[in-house]
């Protein structure tokens, strides 16, 4: 029989992660934690949180567990149709927030100050570095906009593999990358310049043209493109 050395309730009742998210907010919980308080309950020898974990395992991280199909997330133990329901129903719901927030910004590209005011209302005032892709046609107009990864920007957080599967995805001319630095200073930094100019790379080999890469911090920002760092 399988057994675990500890389950959500052996946790002291302040670290449980409901608890803690009550006291500290959403942002202070793990993946597995954020994935256990969806999954609810456990089973025999199993707890939410062991089963939270083994999704990420499984499925490598969050995005991959959202983008997992039913029948995938079914066949984790302690899952079953029933809870891959109710995961697929939260990532929908998260995603769909995205959406509405940024449709009203849907607009034409002229330059840099558009791309910043596009992003800034959702980005600017995040506590975590927020990395956004903006689709354009051919007439730079915005078709889509989309929250790629959240956390602190490196290699292996944005991989041109999820960058540019959403601009393939949505038949996209053009991109444009913007991100935030919550510590108020907009200049770049090294990790910024050597992803800018991988992404940049993966984008002529596919055909996919970035236009420029924006860094908003409060009322100002930067542009790649301006600084001649594409």
């Amino acid at each position: 029989m399988e057994k675990e050395s500890f389950t959500i309730r052996d946790l002291p009742r302040f670290e449980r992660p409901r608890e803690r998210l009550s006291r500290l907010g959403p942002d202070a919980l793990s993946g597995p934690e954020l994935l256990a308080l969806v999954i609810g309950r456990g089973v025999a020898g199993r707890s939410a949180l062991t089963i939270g974990q083994e999704l990420i395992t499984r499925f490598g991280n969050v995005q991959g567990v959202s983008e997992a199909t039913i029948e995938e997330l079914s066949k984790i133990k302690g899952v079953g149709p029933a809870k891959a329901v109710q995961l697929k129903a939260s990532f929908e719901l998260g995603k769909r927030q995205w959406l509405e927030a940024e449709k009203p910004y849907s607009r034409d590209i002229r330059n840099p100050a558009d791309v910043a005011k596009v992003v800034r209302a959702t980005i600017k005032d995040k506590a975590k570095e927020h990395f956004k892709l903006i689709l354009l046609n051919t007439r730079n107009r915005v078709t889509g906009i989309f929250t790629v990864s959240v956390g602190t920007l490196n290699a292996s957080l944005v991989h041109p593999r999820e960058v540019f599967r959403k601009a393939i995805q949505h038949a996209a001319s053009s991109v444009v990358l913007a991100h935030n630095h919550p510590s108020g200073d907009p200049e770049p930094s090294d990790d910024d310049i050597a992803l800018t100019r991988r992404l940049c790379e993966s984008g002529r080999l596919l055909g996919i043209e970035v236009i420029d890469h924006i860094v908003v911090a409060k009322d100002s920002f930067v542009s790649f493109k301006a600084r001649g760092l594409l």
